[in-house]
């Protein structure tokens, strides 16, 4: 996969899932949150690079995601 696509596939996934948290928020998430203050692609930028921050944390100590409790 070309690099330049990494980030581009990143913030359309985000997007994605701040549709899906715009229509169903059974709780206050920390993207819906911060849609009040911000854009749109801005929060969805945010997401991305926290999604990825965690996905490079958990290949470098090669460990499992446990969702936190709500």
């Amino acid at each position: 996969m070309p690099p330049f696509l990494r980030p581009i596939l990143m913030v359309l996934g985000a997007t994605a899932v701040l549709r899906y948290a715009r229509q169903t928020n059974p709780s206050r998430t920390w993207a819906t949150r911060l849609l009040e203050r911000k854009r749109p692609k801005v929060v969805a930028v945010a997401l991305a690079n926290k999604n990825a921050r965690i996905a490079w944390v958990l290949m470098s100590r090669d460990e499992n995601y446990v969702a936190p409790a709500l």
